[in-house]
């Protein structure tokens, strides 16, 4: 793909088929490829280190082989990278110290505190960088297929190539969300306080249910979560200075 071409809209980079290659088989990787390879795209390789990550990859992704990184690098016109943030400046560098990046290539990946900076050492290459992270929490199976069609994704990118990121987005079926590259350490701050705290306050008032004796308490709290949240949600909507 051109991805330079593809820029000038999102139609472009949507209708262009790309093989992808996938650095990490947690519960994030292996299902945006599913919803990507839903899309029309190839995906042509895969990392899986653990038993558990390759039974995974294996149900997620049928017949894409597991490769080392370098290899997956080298088939990928786009590589995503789905693992822990903390991990992925030192394993950017490294390829980068290799020799592994090819030009022209999209690099793409999902942690949500890193814009597209991360990329740098391989922007002298001709990397094409991008930022997407999808605001939901991922189970590693098909049920996240139906629940990203309820999900944003933060896109963050140089402007030329955004419309390439919202048209990635939205091919994995949710929303793009445009989120500037300074901006990123504060939504991943926002993102996780939501993830956070809505886990403390609901194993809090299971917990405090169950010592009253409280039968099935995570129906009792599920019904009072979910329509307080619901509520804030949509005076949220109403009224976003609220």
């Amino acid at each position: 793909m051109n991805a330079g071409g593809g820029a000038g809209g999102a139609g472009g980079a949507a209708a262009s088929r790309l093989g992808i290659g996938v650095v990490g088989s947690g519960r994030v990787g292996p299902v945006l490829a599913r919803a990507l390879a839903g899309a029309g795209h190839a995906i042509v390789g895969i990392t899986a280190l653990s038993d558990e990550s390759r039974e995974r990859a294996a149900a997620m992704l049928p017949g894409v082989p597991v490769l080392d990184v370098a290899e997956v690098v080298r088939r990928s016109e786009l590589v995503l990278f789905a693992v822990p943030g903390g991990e992925l400046p030192d394993l950017v560098g490294g390829l980068a110290a290799t020799g592994a990046w090819q030009p022209g290539q999209l690099a793409i990946h999902t942690s949500p505190e890193h814009g597209y900076g991360v990329f740098a050492p391989a922007l002298a290459v001709g990397v094409i960088p991008l930022a997407l992270h999808p605001a939901m929490v991922f189970t590693g199976t098909s049920l996240d297929l139906t629940r990203l069609a309820e999900a944003t994704v933060a896109v963050t990118a140089p402007a030329p190539v955004l419309p390439i990121g919202q048209a990635l987005a939205v091919e994995m079926g949710a929303e793009p969300v445009i989120v500037a590259e300074q901006d990123r350490a504060a939504y991943a701050e926002a993102v996780g306080a939501a993830g956070e705290f809505s886990r403390a306050i609901v194993r809090q008032s299971i917990d405090a249910m169950r010592a009253l004796g409280v039968d099935r308490p995570e129906r009792v709290v599920g019904g009072i979560v979910r329509a307080a949240v619901e509520e804030e949600l949509i005076a949220g909507e109403a009224d976003p200075d609220a």
